[in-house]
């Protein structure tokens, strides 16, 4: 540390540590004072100054300062501090008598004086902290007659600057002290604040200074460090808060001084995604654009992100009535300027698809209606089917049809390797999209990405009503992983894919490293001021049919190689006889008319050579082609 800084941090403790020797050396005075009061046998040769109250002073100054009482504030006094007197009296009276043994083997010291000393020690230390902690704490916040509650910032950046000065102007909270990793602000003040220590100390300074909230303002902190930073917070029994995250601050879906509970996105989500924006811009705006599925989770954010980018107009079609609803007046609300147009109906009606495509005249279509529920669809082979294979081949048809400049299937990471209903389908429409490219003038482009976080019918909604209703949680095997993401990062990296394409290609967003869901399930029990195992137990239930215990991005024949973007990779497309592939989407089609299940499944089984019929009710633990062990 430079010795500007040394000063600087040894500077506001100088005059506690003269006080406390002080103290020392009036307790030492008042106990022989105490002593030959009641029993005057002895000259008085220790009482005022001798060799003895020098050894007194360096013996008891050394113990207090190892002790670690200085490192404490005397507005923040609290039980620990009141300890470390107790601990550091008793000890420093040992080590007195030790001393004093060592020089002049205790002649000129009664005994009586060692066993008083400290109790007197103690009070003399302590009496003054806490009438100053009490002066400190007495001051109300006279507007809403209650006293503000202490808060302890964590980040000393910027964020935490800003949060600071709304704090101070709010007078709810009034922040006693600020940590940070940089060491160079030890002992400096932001608006008055002065900063404690380093973000590992928090457990042990949180508990000097009484906080009763800790705020997390680092905005920008990557899943790992926001990880240690909640298991520290976590450690101290306190609540705590965060500022939001940049990217939410940014897209203006938060304020940046409002203070929200961590959530497991602010835990999993990873570093911002950077984005060409300029050419997203210029790809959107002023285009007529149509979200089949608007109303959905994925749907709903990529009809907010086009809004944002000044299109010309926003079709959604969607067969949720509800969400259709909600949708509309969102985006009313929000952008009353956009032409908004509402269709309610199924994207696997031609009838549908040919009167929107043909009065809208879209440039763009984000196809995103799917239904996506693993082992529900694992026995509804027929819905799944006439959704997501027919009704992306009737949408498709209908923008090759009209003209369509750019169509943006959005797949999944089930359709690699399938071994679910719901994966195979999704393959399947892959596969229609990929071929039908290399026989239109629009650019259809693929887009696969895996889990998203907080999504209708995911796991984490799951979780939250099960931790809600006291638990138990249920996960289905111990090492089973899925890849994560945001619902916004979802939705930027497929505008920013979809003028990446050119036509044909299949786009996989890099979703970082897997996460185990276990984990998942132990950190939202513990963001919900429970303990996994105590206050809320997780069962495993075993894997469910259809379910792999991993996911995949890429097939092993699909040989991916890099975008211009490093979250985007290009798989290559995997051809097939276009004669074939309409054979037998014709043959399903006649199938799901006539309800035949059993032809359905022949036609994936022939479409997908890698794909592995089960049973329902058999699980896949690993993917399973056809010929491999």
């Amino acid at each position: 540390m430079k010795p500007r800084n040394l000063i600087a941090a040894i500077h506001p403790r100088l005059a506690v540590v003269l006080h406390d020797l002080a103290m020392v050396w009036l307790a030492w005075t008042v106990t022989h004072g105490l002593r030959y009061s009641v029993a005057p046998n002895a000259p008085l040769q220790s009482m005022w100054w001798a060799p003895e109250t020098a050894i007194v002073l360096a013996v008891q100054g050394g113990v207090l300062w190892w002790t670690g009482l200085y490192k404490g504030l005397w507005r923040f006094a609290s039980l620990p501090d009141l300890w470390n007197i107790l601990r550091a009296s008793a000890l420093g009276a040992l080590g007195i008598a030790i001393a004093l043994f060592l020089y002049n083997r205790l002649d000129t010291v009664p005994r009586a004086v060692l066993v008083v000393y400290p109790v007197v020690l103690a009070v003399f230390l302590g009496l003054p902290r806490l009438a100053y902690r009490y002066w400190k704490d007495s001051r109300l916040d006279f507007t809403r007659g209650v006293p503000a509650k202490r808060v302890l910032v964590l980040g000393a950046g910027r964020a935490g600057e800003t949060l600071i000065r709304e704090l101070s102007q709010e007078r709810r909270y009034r922040p006693v002290g600020i940590l940070d990793d940089n060491t160079q602000l030890r002992g400096a003040k932001v608006h008055g604040v002065p900063v404690l220590g380093m973000i590992e100390q928090l457990p042990d300074i949180a508990s000097e200074v009484a906080a009763q909230m800790l705020l997390i303002a680092m905005p920008s902190a990557s899943n790992v460090q926001m990880q240690r930073i909640v298991e520290l917070c976590e450690a101290t029994g306190i609540a705590f808060r965060t500022v939001p995250r940049l990217q939410d601050v940014v897209a203006g879906r938060m304020a940046f001084n409002e203070l929200k509970e961590v959530a497991i996105e602010d835990l999993l989500g990873r570093d911002p995604v950077q984005l060409d924006w300029t050419a997203i811009r210029t790809g959107l705006s002023g285009a007529r654009v149509l979200v089949t599925g608007g109303g959905g989770s994925i749907g709903s954010e990529l009809c907010r992100q086009v809004a944002r980018l000044g299109v010309e107009s926003l079709t959604v079609l969607e067969l949720s009535e509800f969400n259709l609803y909600r949708i509309e007046q969102e985006l009313k609300q929000e952008f009353p300027d956009l032409v908004f147009n509402a269709v309610l109906g199924d994207c696997g009606d031609t009838i549908v698809c040919e009167r929107v495509f043909a009065q809208v005249r879209p440039q763009i279509v984000f196809h995103a209606a799917a239904f996506k529920h693993v082992p529900l669809l694992q026995t509804q082979v027929r819905e799944a089917f006439r959704n997501n294979v027919l009704g992306t081949q009737t949408v498709a048809q209908a923008a090759d049809k009209y003209g369509v400049g750019s169509f943006v299937l959005i797949s999944t990471d089930k359709a690699v390797n399938p071994t679910s209903v719901m994966g195979a389908c999704k393959r399947a429409a892959e596969i229609f999209c990929q071929n039908l490219a290399a026989r239109s003038r629009t650019r259809f482009i693929t887009v696969r990405f895996g889990n998203v976080l907080d999504s209708a019918g995911s796991v984490v909604p799951l979780f939250r009503e099960q931790i809600r209703g006291g638990g138990p949680v249920t996960v289905t095997h111990p090492e089973i992983t899925r890849y994560f993401m945001t619902i916004p990062e979802a939705c930027q990296l497929i505008l920013q894919a979809s003028v990446l394409g050119q036509g044909g290609e299949i786009f996989a967003l890099d979703m970082g490293e897997p996460v185990k869901i276990s984990y998942l399930a132990e950190q939202m029990i513990r963001l919900a001021n429970k303990m996994p195992g105590r206050d809320v137990h997780i069962v495993y239930t075993g894997l469910r049919p259809g379910e792999k215990l991993f996911e995949e991005l890429f097939h092993s024949q699909e040989n991916y190689v890099d975008t211009s973007h490093a979250k985007i990779f290009l798989a290559q497309p995997r051809s097939m006889s276009w004669d074939l592939l309409n054979a037998q989407l014709a043959r399903a089609a006649q199938a799901v008319r006539d309800y035949d299940e059993e032809t359905l499944r022949r036609c994936l089984t022939s479409l997908l050579p890698e794909f592995a019929w089960r049973e329902v009710g058999e699980a896949e633990v690993v993917p399973i082609a056809r010929g491999q062990a």
